[in-house]
């Protein structure tokens, strides 16, 4: 009996896990890109994967100044390195994201200022796919201080060719959009990470609130279905913006708990008949 009880413990135990990590799965949604700018590969604490930096020695300069500061505010330990390594240019430079299915996506900028000491030194721009500006006038060190981490989260969506940010139209060529960081009058651009997750953005893990911050987790996304029509441009033409109106809410793929909870019903189904030969050994 005494060993039937550990088996009991043992196989309720891997349910309780199966279905904790059935949850994750569903929450953070799928991965299509990640990359540590600047640095080497990593795997962070919510399991997402940043490739080594694909512009080094092509494009901008690579630095790990941000190494000197054994802590950055706002992360684990264990994923500062993420905010300690980045990549600046003295023009603009930007990373190639392949998207190679319709769907509701969000975008994910990773900055921290190690350099500066004071507002208004780094102040810069980004934009995606070439004419949406998603960040406009980022001044990490106004925004968070020194050696803190900032993210920057922008939902976006493809749908028939066509990528829409905040309402805005531009035409998805070559089955990837562009992230790029802009040079302006007050230093040089730089990112320090970059992912992008295709699902929606109450699913992306989020940084703790500085003291005071209001929490912006209710920013509307706005999924529509992109209609093309005569005045659509041309295959192989410069993306060009134009405003949607009416936009139409998608029901959330993840909401449906059910979904989640299914595998668990079907593991317990399964042990119940095992859990009765075993009393009876």
């Amino acid at each position: 009996m005494d060993k039937s009880c550990s088996i009991f413990h043992y196989l309720f135990s891997l349910i309780v896990i199966l279905s904790n990590q059935v949850g994750n799965v569903h929450s953070l949604g799928n991965i299509i890109f990640g990359v540590n700018c600047g640095g080497d590969a990593h795997i962070d604490v919510d399991g997402i994967f940043y490739q080594k930096d694909p512009l080094e020695g092509k494009v901008g300069i690579s630095s790990d100044f941000g190494r000197q500061y054994l802590t950055i505010g706002r992360v684990s330990d264990l994923d500062a390195i993420l905010y300690q390594t980045e990549r600046y240019h003295h023009a603009t430079f930007g990373y190639d994201i392949p998207i190679t299915e319709d769907g509701d996506y969000v975008l994910v900028l990773k900055f921290s200022e190690v350099y500066f000491n004071a507002p208004s030194m780094k102040v810069f721009d980004v934009t995606l796919n070439g004419v949406h500006t998603i960040v406009s006038y980022l001044d990490i060190f106004e925004k968070v201080g020194k050696a803190v981490a900032h993210d920057e989260y922008i939902p976006f969506r493809v749908a028939k060719g066509n990528v829409l940010v905040n309402d805005e139209e531009s035409e998805l060529i070559g089955k990837k959009i562009k992230v790029e960081f802009i040079k302006g009058n007050q230093d040089n651009p730089k990112a320090n990470a970059i992912y992008v997750m295709k699902g929606l953005l109450k699913d992306v893990p989020k940084l703790p609130l500085l003291t005071g911050e209001v929490d912006e987790e209710e920013r509307e996304e706005k999924p529509t279905v992109i209609d093309k029509g005569a005045n659509s441009p041309s295959p192989g033409s410069t993306p060009v913006k134009k405003k949607r109106e009416n936009a139409q809410k998608i029901p959330n793929p993840y909401g449906d708990e059910s979904n989640m909870l299914l595998p668990i019903f079907v593991a317990i189904a399964a042990f119940i008949p095992l859990l009765f030969c075993l009393c009876k050994l």
